[in-house]
């Protein structure tokens, strides 16, 4: 039997019956078209198919004989030229995983409906999901391009100007739009085989015997390896505590744990090779409650205990600051996991190296982190480890840990062949971890007068199996839970515990989010207590220049949180059911870890070559640095050429994380450009004399360690300030958002707009739809029911962007805004909806609202 499809107006023939997404992109090498879920609800795999939209990993070729498929690589020149310009100049791409998807969604809809209100628009896409934007962008593109492609209007010539400050168009969007960019899963070769593991049964059971015989049999698997095959079984982010598979006679951890490695000469013999594998397990009961797991006798998880790490942070005396407060609030409040949800579902290629070690194509938050990971288990030098990033389909900190790159390696370094480990989207979300649940008990307290007085809190993080980020976590929720407000006294303690669920790590926030909703809740409380208006409450007690931050770090002159709050007074007083929240959120590792941004500028053939591995997941580091480099040599985008990552070419930014990089690497380029600049000047401005010369900037300023003895120690070099008003009607459905960030100098003004937006959006579905159900350790997730925010759920979003009254010359005054847009989202809500029902809420997700009815 055959069938016959007209893809983008040329005629193919089949006889083989499979996934249309598969025909598409491993046949027909047309790569726009993403396979973010294999369940149809991410949208990522769109295509037009005789006009209507199709999700085309759920559907087989012999459903379409006869018909005409346009993916985006068929769109007219027109309609490209259109869709490039309309996505990039309000914004709508960051990681670019989804966009191919929205613009077959917007092709489907402008086709009929020329002139498409935001409503209709936003209807059109609620099939398609975006977790970086918030989809306030991409709505404003594809009305753009509707008015382009109606009135046949000229899209205008791309500006070459980029300046610190300005609109300017990120310069990855075409490739992005169009799909011509490549995220490691897009990269093809002939002599490619695949890889796999097999994972546990039970999040706790010994593992008795492990027969792979079987497997090896089948005519497609290369290789089967198991523990003993690993140079080095134990690795890890921070603590050396993760197997990379699970050895004979040890004890899984939790469900994401690998017992074997298969490779096959085909994908789509993995799963038979993986089922011909025997592992004889004793089932254990599991550690499911860090409470229970710190319980005296508890089984070890690991050899050194279950609590991976304890912090204690104490300024002046809280216990008797209480004790004398004219009000004084305690509550318990618990938040659960949320799952990081990006679209790009991990993959990593691996293949051996002409030195004894492998190339590697990747997806990550650090491709150092990966070479020195991959190293390690390999028990190779670094340098043999050799690392280029693909594009990367988002992150929010689930990219920080190993996930497939270890394995990728492993099976390329043993088999000598070009191997291929991609994730599927269950697999992704039992392996990479998640936002920590916390129980935190907190007691501030004021004086008479509504003044801050005192903390007390007690924060409990389930860490899960594996260390992961866990303790650097929990101890940025302590030293974040005073909040930018004028504690002077407190007494802040904060364990990660180990247990049997799920790996909790990196998020968005980092811990942060967490406490500042629980500090944020008690507010509200105390200045019920005392009478006060809870905007009145805060514009009292914030930070302002020049005072003292509850860790003992001076406020530098940038800070312009007060300033951010009478941004959103109005809002606040629009109406009865308002919420208000403020928070804060480091740049930087701080707290006495090294950590430096580095940048090299070589002149290449006339061009300024910028070449930095700082991450992007898409944040917009490309266009950060480009932005930059342009300001301080007065060039254009033109002039320049940004590499991607790449060990064996650009310099080790450090991790993308902790707010981190705009900053840090912000200013060693700029510094860079400096000595650039000056280079130039000396040969009278003729960049041809400086050919294959090459400039390098590093920027980090040492940090005071947790518990310094210095009176006031310097604990992180920046910090961001913000605040969140959510409005909502008298039913309870949030109508407007409206925040006012204080990010120092905003590089590019559009894309400080759009990570706040996306930020706001995940912190909705944080507090209100995501429900991460994990019983017995063992996740019940589909990605199209877990919750997340579609485009037609979401409110209006207004944005301010503040400026504080100083300014401080690192980056030109820019501070990191992806995590702090997260932060304050959830504590507003909960306001709000305090406000209209009376109801506290102390817990994440919140019941019985709008969103979400009480079990």
């Amino acid at each position: 039997m055959s069938w016959t499809l007209t893809v983008n107006q040329e005629k193919h023939t089949l006889t083989e019956d499979k996934r249309l997404i598969d025909f598409l992109r491993e046949d027909l090498g047309l790569t726009s078209v993403k396979d973010g879920c294999s369940e149809g609800a991410c949208g990522t795999c769109s295509v037009v198919v005789d006009g209507r939209l199709v999700k085309a990993c759920i559907m087989k070729v012999s459903r379409f004989d006869g018909a005409r498929i346009t993916t985006v690589e068929g769109l007219s020149a027109r309609e490209k030229e259109v869709y490039v310009h309309s996505f990039a100049e309000t914004g709508a791409v960051q990681c670019g995983f989804c966009t191919p998807g929205m613009v077959m969604a917007a092709k489907v809809l402008l086709d009929k409906n020329p002139q498409p209100s935001r409503e209709e628009i936003a209807k059109a896409i609620t099939g398609n999901l975006c977790r970086c934007t918030g989809y306030k962008k991409i709505i404003d593109a594809i009305e753009m391009a509707g008015h382009y492609l109606h009135t046949g209007k000229h899209v205008p010539v791309l500006d070459p100007q980029a300046r610190v400050g300005d609109r300017s168009q990120r310069v990855d969007v075409m490739e992005k739009v169009l799909g011509t960019g490549k995220f490691p899963d897009d990269y093809q070769f002939d002599d490619m085989v695949y890889g796999q593991a097999l994972r546990t049964r039970y999040p706790r059971a010994r593992v008795n015997r492990i027969d792979i015989s079987k497997a090896l049999e089948h005519p497609d698997c290369i290789t089967v390896l198991t523990a003993k095959d690993v140079p080095n079984n134990t690795i890890g982010h921070i603590v050396q505590d993760w197997d990379v598979m699970i050895p004979e006679g040890q004890v899984t951890r939790y469900i994401g744990d690998a017992v074997a490695l298969v490779a096959s000469e085909t994908r789509e013999s993995l799963q038979a090779i993986l089922d011909l594998i025997e592992v004889d397990y004793t089932e254990l009961e599991p550690m499911l409650d860090p409470f229970q797991a710190m319980a005296e006798g508890a089984p070890k998880i690991h050899e050194k205990g279950n609590i991976l790490s304890s912090e204690r942070l104490i300024r002046g005396d809280a216990h008797k600051a209480v004790a004398e407060a004219a009000h004084v609030v305690t509550e318990t409040y618990e938040v659960s996991w949320e799952e990081h949800a990006f679209l790009e579902p991990e993959c990593a290629i691996a293949w051996p190296s002409e030195d004894g070690g492998v190339h590697m194509i990747t997806a990550s938050q650090s491709i150092y982190d990966e070479q020195r990971e991959v190293s390690n288990m390999l028990q190779i030098e670094p340098e043999k480890v050799h690392i280029r990033s693909g594009l990367v389909g988002g992150a929010f900190g689930g990219r920080e840990d190993m996930s497939v790159q270890h394995h990728a390696a492993l099976l390329a370094w043993k088999t000598g062949r070009r191997v291929n480990v991609r994730l599927s989207r269950y697999d992704s979300t039992i392996v990479h971890t998640k936002r920590h649940p916390m129980v935190m008990k907190m007691t501030t307290s004021c004086d008479g007068q509504g003044r801050v007085t005192a903390l007390i809190a007690e924060i409990i993080a389930d860490t899960g199996a594996y260390a992961s980020l866990g303790g650097p976590v929990t101890q940025r929720a302590c030293t974040h839970a005073g909040g930018p407000y004028n504690f002077q006294n407190v007494d802040i303690t904060g364990k990660a515990v180990y247990t049997n669920n799920v790996v909790s790590g990196a998020f968005r926030g980092f811990g942060v989010t967490q406490s500042c909703y629980a500090m944020e809740s008690n507010l509200n409380l105390l200045a019920e207590k005392c009478g006060m208006d809870p905007w009145d409450f805060r514009y009292l007690n914030v930070v302002r220049p020049g005072d003292v931050l509850p860790n003992g770090q001076i406020v530098d002159q940038s800070c312009g949180l007060a300033e951010c709050l009478e941004a959103v007074k109005e809002a606040y007083q629009s109406g009865p059911y308002t919420g208000l929240a403020c928070g804060f959120k480091n740049s930087g590792l701080g707290v006495g870890v090294p950590d430096f941004g580095r940048c090299t500028l070589s002149v290449e053939n006339g061009k300024v070559h910028i070449r930095t591995s700082a991450a992007c997941s898409g944040q917009g580091v490309a266009q950060m640095v480009t932005s930059i480099v342009c300001q301080t040599l007065d060039c254009q985008v033109t002039d320049t050429v940004f590499e991607m990552p790449d060990t064996d070419r650009t310099p080790d930014a450090g991790t993308s994380t902790a707010s981190r990089q705009t900053l840090f690497t912000g200013e060693a380029t700029r510094q860079a450009a400096q000595d650039l600049k000056e280079a130039i000047e000396a040969v009278d401005g003729d960049l041809s004399k400086l050919e294959g010369r090459e400039f390098f900037g590093e920027f980090g300023p040492p940090t005071d360690p947790l518990g310094s003895d210095k009176e006031n120690p310097v604990s992180h070099i920046g910090y961001s300030y913000g605040c969140e008003v959510t409005v909502l009607d008298e039913k309870g459905k949030i109508q407007k958002m409206v925040g006012a960030y204080d990010v120092g100098t905003p590089v590019n003004i559009t894309a400080v707009e759009g990570q706040i937006e996306g930020g706001c959006v995940m912190g909705l579905g944080y507090a209100l739809t995501e429900d991460f159900v994990n019983p017995g350790g063992i996740p019940k997730f589909k990605l199209g029911t877990y919750g997340l925010f579609r485009a037609n759920q979401v409110p209006q979003i207004e944005t301010h962007i503040v400026k504080g009254p100083g300014y401080v010359d690192y980056a030109y005054g820019a501070r990191g805004v992806g995590e702090l847009a997260c932060v304050p989202i959830a504590p507003s809500v909960a306001h709000a909806y305090y406000r209209l029902d009376g109801k506290m809420r102390t817990s994440l997700p919140m019941e019985d609202t709008f969103y979400r009815k009480k079990k």
